[in-house]
């Protein structure tokens, strides 16, 4: 376990652009210490039965974009990862989860994506493919084959939607984020809400992110608007039983 200790002064967000955050942070925070040891994997699922974990072997594109997400999380905190590959990047959302409430998590990584994916080509793709089965469609498609370096293994699946079948849902296998992180709040705060914010707003596309922390796989469904959170039965899921945060993961900010 390694701990990386600063200088008292003010919240790491409050230094951040304030145009950039999505509703302005209520509560001054002080870090004086941060731990960047990632919580160790746990090999067992919900019941406590033994899981099989993934072995992942990425390539130089996979590393390569691997490292431009966790740059650009650790920039949108001012905290390097002392990890490399996937790991720097468990270990960068790591820190925000152990240091913000969940909504000053949500607003880091909305940042962290604002920096990893230039505007000019979501406002391109925005205007080029407006809502339609097509757009539906292709954002399904490029998901899975553009970002299994991130959620591991996909494929596009079918649904109805309005009365009709479309290929618009991503189903990962088991995602590789909330694997290797172990953690439920981790998965909500981190990647499915800020995910949701980010693609609706940068590409006009809602979609809902259906994570089933039984067996860690998820669904990413195009066109689908999200419930609210209090109505959403990803907050209302205990974490695991051995994750290390050990924090709650609800929508309220705490003091």
């Amino acid at each position: 376990m390694e701990m990386k200790v600063f200088s008292q002064g003010r919240c790491l967000v409050s230094s951040l652009p304030k145009q950039s955050l999505r509703r302005k942070l209520k509560y001054p925070c002080v870090v004086a210490a941060v731990i960047t040891t990632p919580a160790v994997p746990d090999d067992h699922d919900m019941t406590g039965e033994t899981r099989k974990i993934n072995v992942y072997n990425d390539n130089w594109l996979d590393s390569l974009a691997i490292n431009h997400l966790s740059k650009s999380v650790q920039a949108a905190t001012g905290i390097k990862s002392s990890k490399s590959g996937y790991e720097s990047l468990v270990e960068a959302a790591a820190v925000v989860s152990q240091n913000f409430n969940p909504i000053q998590q949500q607003e880091i990584v909305i940042q962290a994506l604002d920096r990893a994916f230039p505007k000019p080509i979501l406002t391109l793709i925005r205007t080029l493919l407006p809502q339609s089965k097509f757009a539906r469609e292709y954002f399904a498609a490029f998901t899975t084959l553009f970002f299994a370096w991130l959620v591991g293994p996909c494929e596009v699946k079918e649904s109805d939607f309005n009365g009709r079948r479309e290929k618009n849902v991503v189903h990962m296998k088991k995602c590789r984020f909330l694997e290797e992180s172990n953690c439920v709040g981790m998965c909500t705060n981190l990647c499915k809400m800020p995910s949701q914010l980010f693609i609706k707003d940068s590409l006009g596309m809602p979609v809902y992110m259906v994570p089933n922390f039984d067996d860690m796989s998820c669904e990413m469904i195009f066109g689908q608007e999200p419930p609210a959170s209090t109505d959403d039965p990803a907050f209302k899921q205990p974490c695991y039983r051995l994750c290390k945060a050990n924090r709650k993961h609800s929508m309220k900010c705490s003091s």
